[in-house]
C-alpha cells in the first residue's frame, strides 16, 4: 500500500510540474467597479487623458506554479492581433504594494495601448523576497502560450523596485526573455540595508535561514555579484531617479559599471525624479515604449 501511495504522489507531483504556468481562471475586470475609477472618470465616463483605456481589456488570473495557485493580472489590446508580451514584476513584498489596477494603469497601460500584452504575478503567499517565488515569474513564459493573442517568441520583462531584483534573477535563470527594462531596481541588498535599515526586518521575515546565512542569501539576490550569469542573448535598459529615497540611484550606477566590465548589452538612463517617477510619467512611458519597440517589434 505504501509503495502504491508513493507512486500516486509521484505521478501527481509530476503532473503539477508539467502544468506550471497553466491558467486556472481568467476573469475580466470592470474598471468602473475598481477604486481607481473616480480618479480616471468624470460623470461615469473616462476622462480624455484616460480615454485610451477603453481600447484595453483587464483581467485577473490564477495560474499554477510549483503546485501552488498564484494570482496575477493581464492587460490586453481589444483589437485582434498577435502581440509581443511584457512580463511586469511588481515591487513591494507580501501584501505591500500588490499588483492591481492602479499599478497596471500607472506603469503599463500606455505600453499595452501601443500593442503589447502585459502579464504580471502577485507572487506566492510565502514570499521569500527573491527565493522560490522567482518561479512564479519564470512560469509566466508558459502561461502566455495559452493566450491566443500572445506571441510566446517575443517576450520582454519590466521590473520596478523589488521587481527589478526579480528581473535580474529571471535573466539569470532563463533565455526566454529577449530584453528587459528595470526601473529603480535593487541590485545590491547590502546597500539597501545601509540606505534603509528598516528593510532588514523584511529580509529577516521573508528570507529562509536569513540569520544563519545572511551573506550568502543576500548575495544570491544581488545581481551586482553575478552580472556574468545574466542571459547574454538578452539586453537591458536600466532607469533610475536621482532623487529616489527607496532605492538609491547609486545601485544602478554601480550595476552599470559591472555590466560595462563584462561587455553586456545595456543602457543606463538617469532622471531627476523620485522612486515613482512622479513628475516624469510621460517621459517614462515614452522611454519604455521606444525600448521595447526597438527590441521586440523590429
Amino acid at each position: 500500500m505504501f509503495k502504491f501511495l508513493s507512486v500516486i504522489v509521484f505521478l501527481v507531483s509530476g503532473l503539477l510540474f508539467y502544468q506550471n504556468g497553466k491558467i486556472l481562471s481568467k476573469e475580466p475586470v470592470d474598471l468602473t467597479t475598481t477604486s481607481v475609477w473616480k480618479g480616471i472618470s468624470d460623470n461615469n465616463q473616462l476622462k480624455p487623458k484616460y480615454q485610451y483605456l477603453s481600447d484595453l481589456n483587464f483581467y485577473s488570473i490564477t495560474y499554477l506554479s510549483d503546485g501552488q495557485t498564484i494570482k496575477g493580472m493581464t492587460v490586453e489590446p481589444k483589437k485582434q492581433g498577435k502581440y509581443p508580451v511584457i512580463i511586469f514584476n511588481r515591487g513591494g513584498n507580501r501584501n505591500f504594494a500588490p499588483l492591481n489596477i492602479p499599478t497596471l494603469i500607472m506603469y503599463t497601460s500606455k505600453l499595452a495601448d501601443n500593442g503589447y500584452i502585459i502579464i504580471g504575478s502577485n507572487y506566492r503567499e510565502k514570499d521569500e523576497f527573491g527565493g522560490a517565488e522567482v518561479n512564479d515569474v519564470l512560469y509566466l513564459t508558459e502561461t502566455v502560450k495559452e493566450m491566443e493573442n500572445a506571441d510566446p517568441n517575443r517576450i520582454g520583462m519590466f521590473g520596478w523596485s523589488r521587481g527589478g531584483m526579480m528581473t535580474y534573477l529571471a535573466l539569470q535563470n532563463t533565455d526566454k526573455i529577449k530584453t528587459a527594462v528595470i526601473g529603480n531596481g535593487a541590485s545590491d541588498l547590502f546597500s539597501t540595508i545601509t540606505e534603509r535599515p528598516e528593510m532588514e526586518k523584511v529580509f529577516e521575515e521573508c528570507i529562509p535561514g536569513y540569520s544563519e546565512k545572511k551573506t550568502s542569501e543576500l548575495q544570491k539576490r544581488s545581481a551586482i555579484y553575478w552580472p556574468e550569469k545574466l542571459n547574454k542573448q538578452s539586453s537591458l535598459l536600466i532607469l533610475c531617479g536621482t532623487k529616489d529615497q527607496h532605492v538609491s540611484y547609486l545601485q544602478s550606477e554601480k550595476m552599470a559599471d559591472r555590466l560595462r566590465q563584462i561587455g553586456y548589452n545595456f543602457e543606463l538612463k538617469k532622471f531627476e525624479t523620485d522612486h515613482f517617477f512622479s513628475d516624469k510619467k510621460e517621459e517614462l512611458d515614452q522611454t519604455v515604449i521606444e525600448w521595447f519597440d526597438q527590441k521586440l517589434k523590429q
